[in-house]
């Protein structure tokens, strides 16, 4: 669950064993557009069901399936909840596509979706999976940044938030290619 303090409305959400902040907005904003990654679950699901209880604009993906359709029938319309895996730059570009024809460039853009590896040493993560960490982590964001900002650019406003992690500083042994493509 999401708990709001002060007027400053800072969220609060706990996901397993470590929460999350966020400062949303000091106040409403008369229905921002805003484009968030990775909304199955987690931080981007609570930050999807945050903006909309705050009717703003809501443009959602992830690549689960299951995922989207949960978000889509709790924050229903005039969000938009869609199945795309920002590691398809094709897809990313279809969809940055089809939200602008639609509804313009966002006011923020959110780049959450992310994976990490098992918990295993470098030298034991297979090259399949160390691809996807570093295809998701850092070419999603890429791909992402490639499709919206030129909109935001053009219209001259907009605001770009790209996630990183304390294990980008910090790093772990067994998540170093998570930790790599985490670096603030």
């Amino acid at each position: 669950s999401i708990n709001i303090f002060s007027k400053r409305f800072i969220a609060l959400q706990s996901v397993g064993n470590y929460s999350y902040q966020m400062i949303l907005a000091r106040e409403k904003t008369n229905g921002k557009r805003v484009v968030i990654t990775g909304v199955s679950r987690g931080l981007g699901r609570a930050m999807a069901l945050e903006f909309a209880r705050r009717d703003h604009w809501v443009f959602s993906c992830s690549r689960s399936e299951k995922g989207v359709a949960s978000l889509a029938n709790e924050i229903g319309d005039p969000h938009s909840c869609s199945v795309i895996d920002v590691k398809d730059d094709a897809s990313v570009k279809a969809w940055a596509k089809k939200l602008a024809g639609e509804f313009g460039a966002p006011d923020l853009l959110i780049n959450n979706a992310a994976i990490i590896n098992r918990n295993q040493f470098l030298w034991n993560v297979t090259v399949e999976e160390f691809d996807a960490v570093v295809d998701t982590n850092i070419k999603g964001v890429a791909n992402v940044i490639r499709h919206f900002v030129p909109l935001m650019a053009r219209r001259g406003k907009g605001v770009i938030v790209n996630f990183s992690s304390g294990w980008g500083r910090s790093a772990s042994p067994e998540v170093a290619p998570y930790c790599a493509t985490k670096w603030p």
